[in-house]
C-alpha cells in the first residue's frame, strides 16, 4: 500500500510540500486551522532560486508567480541623504535575474491552484491535535469548526504550521532563541515622490534607525523600520501620519503616502529547533525557524525546506531508496536555517546601530565594499539564495576539479527541462554519450532520468539530485555506479 503524508499547515510551505509530493505519486492530506487563505501581503517576495524550484513543478513552472508578480532590479543603499552603493539583480547567475515582488496572499492563490489542478484541496478550518508518534505511522485527530472529529493515520507527519506551532510542540522540540528588544512597524501604502526607479527597493541608514523601501508595483510600497521599544506591551500598529513622519525624517523627501492596504506593529524573534526530524514527523518553514526579515528570506527558506523533503520522502516512500536518506533533510536544511539566521541578525544589527561613529564606519565601508563588482554581485547571490549549498551534507559524493563541488547548486539552463521536473523524483546524468554512460541509466533506470545532459566539463560524468544540486562527478562510470547503489541500499533497487 503507497504510504500517506499528513501536513498541518497550508501557508507556502505546506502548498509547496503537498503540491511536490503529489505530482511524485505520494498521497497527501493538507489541512489548516483558518478558514480562508490569507489576504494579507505578508512575506513579499520570491527569490531567484525558489523561482527555478518553482519552474520544476508544473507545465507553466514560475510563470503564473512572475506574471502576477512584480520584477525588483536592485537595491540601492542610503545614508544620510547619499547614495552608499547599489546591489544589481540583473547579474544574478539565473534565468530569474531579479526579486519578484509578489504578495503573499497571490502566491497561496497560485498554490492552491496548482494543487487543485493536481486533485487536492486543502481541508481548512481544521484543527490537527492528540498526534501519537509510533514506529511505523503517526495517529492524528482531526478537529473541524462544527466540532466534528475524525481520527485519522498517516505513515508520515509534517509540521508547517507556523511559528507555534502544534506538531512541534507535540514533538517536545525546544524552540531556542530570543526576542530582540526593539518595536518595528510594516506598512503597506500608495506612495507618490520615490526618487529611484519602480524597480528599485531602498534601505536608508539613518541616525534614528532604518528604513526600508520595497515596491510591490508602481505606486505602491512596502515601508518598514524599526521603532523605540515599548515594554510590557505588544508592538504598536502606526497610523499613517506616523509612517510619514517617519519617511519624512529617515527617507526621501517629497513622498506622500496615501491609501493604506496594512499597517502592522511586529517584534523580531530569532528562534530554530535544533534538529527538523523526530522519527516519522517533520518540521519546515517557520515551525522549524523564524528570523529578522532583513533580506526576505523566511518564506523562501520554507518553500525550499519542503522541496527538499518532498524528494526524500517520494523516494523512501515508492522504495526507490533506503529510508537513510531521510536522515539528510534535517543537517541539510537546519545548516542553511542557522545561516539565514546569522546573515538575518548581522544585516539587522548592522542596520539599527545607534552609535554615531559605529554608523560613520558602517556607511564607509559600506561605500567601499559595495563599490567592489565582485562583493556586490555576492551580496545579490546571496540575497537572491542561489549561493545556497550543501558542503557538508552526508549525501556528497566524489567531485572533480573545474566542476562545481558535490553540494552546490548546479544552474538551470534557459530551454531545458529543470531537472526534478516530471512525474518521478530522479537524478540526471551529465556527460558526454557513451556505452557507460547508457550502462548506468539501465541499472539505475528507476532513479535516473533518461534524458543525458550536456556535460559540465569535458570528461566527466556528473549526477544531479531532483532538487538541482550536484550529487557527484567523476571521470569513470564506476564512482557514479557506487553513489547510486548507496541512495537505493536496503531498497530492493540496487
Amino acid at each position: 500500500m503507497t504510504q500517506s503524508v499528513l501536513i498541518v499547515g497550508a501557508g507556502p510551505v505546506g502548498m509547496t510540500l503537498a503540491s511536490e509530493l503529489t505530482r511524485y505519486g505520494v498521497p497527501v492530506r493538507i489541512v489548516d486551522t483558518a478558514m480562508h487563505r490569507t489576504d494579507k501581503s505578508k512575506a513579499m517576495v520570491l527569490w531567484s532560486r525558489t523561482l527555478e524550484l518553482l519552474d520544476r513543478g508544473s507545465a507553466r513552472g514560475a510563470a503564473p508567480f512572475v506574471e502576477a508578480g512584480f520584477k525588483v532590479k536592485g537595491v540601492t543603499f542610503v545614508a544620510g541623504g547619499d547614495v552608499v552603493g547599489r546591489v544589481a539583480m540583473d547579474g544574478i547567475p539565473s534565468v530569474h535575474a531579479y526579486a519578484l515582488a509578489i504578495p503573499q496572499s497571490e502566491t497561496e492563490r497560485l498554490l492552491e491552484e496548482r494543487l487543485a489542478e493536481q486533485g487536492v484541496a486543502v481541508a481548512r478550518s481544521t484543527e490537527a491535535t492528540a498526534f501519537v508518534m509510533g514506529a511505523d505511522g503517526i495517529g492524528a485527530v482531526l478537529r473541524r469548526a462544527d466540532g466534528s472529529t475524525e481520527a485519522v493515520r498517516a505513515d508520515w507527519l509534517v509540521g508547517c504550521d507556523g511559528a507555534h506551532s502544534a506538531v512541534r510542540h507535540a514533538l517536545d522540540m525546544p524552540f531556542a532563541g530570543e526576542t530582540l528588544l526593539s518595536d518595528w512597524f510594516l506598512a503597506d501604502v500608495h506612495m507618490t515622490g520615490y526618487p529611484r526607479p519602480d524597480g528599485d527597493a531602498s534601505i536608508h541608514w539613518h541616525r534614528d534607525g532604518v528604513l526600508l523601501i520595497f515596491p510591490i508595483r508602481p505606486g505602491r510600497y512596502r515601508i518598514i523600520g524599526d521603532l523605540p521599544y515599548t515594554e510590557g506591551q505588544a508592538a504598536p500598529v502606526p497610523t499613517l501620519e506616523q509612517v510619514q513622519a517617519l519617511v519624512d525624517r529617515r527617507g526621501p523627501a517629497g513622498t506622500r503616502l496615501f491609501d493604506p492596504v496594512w499597517l502592522s506593529g511586529f517584534r523580531i524573534n530569532g528562534r530554530k529547533v535544533a534538529s527538523y526530524r523526530r522519527g516519522r514527523a517533520f518540521l519546515a518553514g517557520d515551525a522549524a525557524h523564524i528570523h529578522s526579515p532583513a533580506g526576505g528570506q523566511g518564506m523562501n527558506t520554507g518553500m525550499q525546506d519542503a522541496v527538499n523533503l518532498a524528494w526524500k520522502l517520494a523516494l523512501v516512500v515508492h522504495g526507490r531508496a533506503a529510508e537513510t536518506l531521510l536522515d539528510s533533510y534535517s543537517p541539510e536544511r537546519s545548516g542553511v536555517g542557522d545561516e539565514v539566521l546569522k546573515a538575518a541578525e548581522r544585516l539587522t544589527s548592522v542596520a539599527t546601530l545607534k552609535n554615531p561613529v559605529a554608523q560613520g564606519v558602517r556607511n564607509a565601508v559600506g561605500r567601499l565594499l559595495l563599490g567592489l563588482p565582485r562583493v556586490a554581485h555576492g551580496v545579490a547571490d546571496t540575497m537572491s539564495e542561489v549561493a545556497i549549498h550543501y558542503a557538508d551534507s552526508p549525501l556528497n559524493g566524489p567531485g572533480v576539479h573545474g566542476v562545481v563541488r558535490p553540494g552546490e547548486r548546479v544552474a538551470p539552463v534557459a530551454g531545458q527541462t529543470p531537472v526534478g521536473s516530471g512525474s518521478a523524483p530522479r537524478f540526471a546524468l551529465c556527460a558526454e554519450p557513451s556505452a557507460a554512460v547508457a550502462a548506468l541509466q539501465k541499472a539505475f533506470g528507476d532513479l535516473v532520468d533518461p534524458e543525458i545532459r550536456p556535460a559540465l566539463h569535458g570528461g566527466t560524468i556528473a549526477l544531479v539530485r531532483p532538487d538541482g544540486y550536484l550529487a557527484c562527478a567523476a571521470t569513470e562510470p564506476g564512482a557514479v555506479s557506487t553513489y547510486l547503489s548507496r541512495i537505493a541500499a536496503a531498497s530492493g533497487h540496487a
